[in-house]
Parts: C-alpha cells; sequence; structure tokens
C-alpha cells in the first residue's frame, strides 16, 4: 500500500496576500491625504500672507494699524502689512474739500437771543458785530486726522471761530464791514491753519470765506445813521481838498509869475540905472576934456529932446566947414539923428 500525497491548503498564503494588498492600499491612500492636506494648507498660508497686499487710490491715505494702533501712514501705491490679526489698513479719502458754515449756520442749532450772542464779536474799536464765514478744509495727514483729535469739525468750528474773533478783535469796524474783508479772511486762515498745526490735527484749510460782518440788528439803524453822517463829513472834506488842490496850485503860479515879474523888473531897472551911470559918466569924461563942447553938446541934446518932433539942422555962423551946415549928431543915439536929418 502506497502512501498518497497529502493536499497543502493555500487558504493561509492567499489571506495573508489580500490582507497586504489592502494594507499597501490604505498606506497609499494616506499619504496621497496627507499631501492634500499640507497642498491646501499651504494655499491657505499663502492667501493669508498675500491678503496683505493693499492698494492706495491717489485720493487716498493708507493709514496702518498694528493691533488698532497706529503705527504708518502710506501714500498712494502699493503696499504691504502684516495680514490680519496682526495689522490692518483704513483708506479715507484726503482730496476730498469739506465745508463748514460759521454763524449763521452754527446759531440754527441754537433758539433764542443765544444764536444771535455766539455769532457777535468785538472789533478793535470796541465795536460789536455780527459775523458769518465758510471754511473749506480737506484731510492733510490722515493717521493725525483719525487718532489726534475726536471729533474734527468740532475741533475747526472751535478753533475757527476763537481766530476769527481774534482777527476781527485788532480790526476796526468800518474796515472790517468794508474794504479789509478779503484781509480778514485770509489772516483768519494763517491763523486757523497754524493753530490746528499746533494741536496736530492732520487738517488744510484751503479757504476761509467772509460772508457778512453787520452790527446786530438792535443797533443796525443807529449805525447806519453814523455811517451816513460819516460819509457827509468824507464827502465835504473830498469836496475841500478838491477846491485846494484847484486854488492852491493856481495861487503858486500866479505867485511865481509876480515873482518872476519882479526879478524882470528887478533887472531891468538894474540895468537902465548901470547904463545912465555908465552915460553919466562918459559925458562927465567928455566934459572933463573939453567943457565948452560938452556944454554946447548937453545944450543941443536938450533942445532936441524938446523939439523932438521937428526937423533940426545946426548953421555954422562962422560960415567953417560944409557951407556953414553941420549935421546934428546927437551923443544918445547917432543913428536916431541920421534918420532926422535924412528928413526934409
Amino acid at each position: 500500500m502506497t502512501d498518497s500525497p497529502v493536499p497543502v491548503s493555500t487558504e493561509p498564503a492567499r489571506l495573508f496576500s489580500t490582507l497586504r494588498e489592502r494594507i499597501n492600499y490604505r498606506v497609499a491612500i494616506l499619504d496621497l491625504q496627507g499631501r492634500g492636506l499640507v497642498l491646501i494648507g499651504g494655499l491657505i498660508a499663502l492667501a493669508w500672507v498675500t491678503s496683505g497686499i493693499y492698494k492706495v487710490q491717489p485720493d487716498e491715505q493708507g493709514v496702518v494699524l498694528r493691533f488698532g494702533r497706529w503705527v504708518d501712514t502710506t501714500e498712494s501705491g502699493l503696499h504691504y502689512h502684516l495680514p490680519y490679526p496682526f495689522e490692518a489698513v483704513l483708506l479715507p479719502k484726503v482730496t476730498q474739500v469739506n465745508q463748514l458754515q460759521l454763524g449763521s449756520a452754527s446759531s440754527a442749532l441754537t433758539t433764542g437771543n443765544s444764536g444771535s450772542r455766539d455769532k457777535q464779536m468785538l472789533t478793535g474799536d470796541e465795536n460789536i458785530v455780527e459775523a458769518d464765514c465758510t471754511v473749506f478744509w480737506r484731510i492733510k495727514d490722515a493717521g493725525q486726522y483719525l487718532f489726534k483729535i475726536s471729533d474734527p469739525e468740532r475741533s475747526i468750528k472751535i478753533i475757527a471761530e476763537s481766530a476769527l474773533r481774534e482777527v476781527i478783535g485788532r480790526t476796526p469796524i468800518q474796515s472790517a464791514m468794508s474794504d479789509k474783508r478779503a484781509q480778514i479772511a485770509d489772516e483768519t486762515r494763517e491763523l486757523l491753519q497754524q493753530l490746528l498745526d499746533s494741536e496736530k490735527a492732520g487738517i488744510l484749510i484751503t479757504q476761509v470765506q467772509l460772508q457778512r460782518v453787520d452790527p446786530p440788528p438792535q443797533v443796525i439803524d443807529a449805525f447806519n445813521d453814523v455811517q451816513r453822517a460819516r460819509a457827509d463829513q468824507e464827502r465835504a472834506r473830498n469836496e475841500a481838498e478838491a477846491y485846494a488842490n484847484d486854488v492852491i496850485p493856481r495861487a503858486r503860479g500866479d505867485a511865481a509869475r509876480i515873482t518872476q515879474d519882479a526879478e524882470a523888473y528887478k533887472s531891468q531897472v538894474g540895468n537902465l540905472a548901470e547904463g545912465e551911470a555908465k552915460r553919466f559918466l562918459s559925458v562927465y569924461n567928455s566934459y572933463v576934456q573939453s567943457k565948452d563942447v560938452t556944454a554946447w553938446r548937453l545944450y543941443m541934446e536938450s533942445m532936441d529932446e524938446v523939439l523932438k518932433k521937428a526937423s533940426k539942422v545946426i548953421i555954422d555962423s562962422s560960415g567953417k566947414g560944409m557951407s556953414g551946415v553941420v549935421p546934428y549928431m546927437p551923443l544918445s543915439d547917432p543913428g536916431k539923428s541920421v534918420q532926422k536929418d535924412a528928413k526934409p
């Protein structure tokens, strides 16, 4: 009797192989899931890091907050900040011009006479006026604007009223109501800007318009009477100045003409006196040299003066020279004697 082969069971090997395959499959799945989680986590981290990139528009400023505290101010362009929750960014508009009314608008919020009293200001000559103005402003430094002052518009209103009172307080009422209104507005803007800069408010005052400066309604009639009296006084002064400007130059011209005439008369009289003196000296010298001839010549000149309209001829009684006829030639004007001799 021969031994038959005993059959070997393959069930354990098959089970082991199946178990190993399942283990390898699960390991592959777990490895794939781990890589996916890492990838997803990396994408989330990248998105979180890139969330710190921000853009500031040309009409904005970026205010960077770190744990709620202001740490930096950025201008227009691309910038980066630490992602949330470490830092955050505010983007206020800085080119927008805001308008604030002082006087009429502020008094509208009050009732009774208190609103009118709020507008009353004392001028440099101790008169009372009511003034209304408009303040135009914009943000200059967004960080200071947001964190240095609590209520920007109320702060501007209070400081602007103080600056306007100070400027009007050193200006006379007549100037404040007429020709110096633009100057008051400019000085108010400069003083207001200085006060805001000292407070680090981050606000730029672009313009101040002074709209109205008038006396209080209770005294405006009396003030108008005073203004009319001053206008009459000014008109009378102008008329007097115009009359003076007309009369004084003519009087000065007459005085200058009289002075010139006197100087001319003085020169004329002096020249005549000097000529007469020279003539007298000439006659005297001739008389010293020849007394008879000079005396005769003086006699003839006197006769010529007496008989100036008559023709004159001298006849020498001795009959010597030129047939006894001597032409008459006066010493004072020889040319005149020639003309006289030429007459018939």
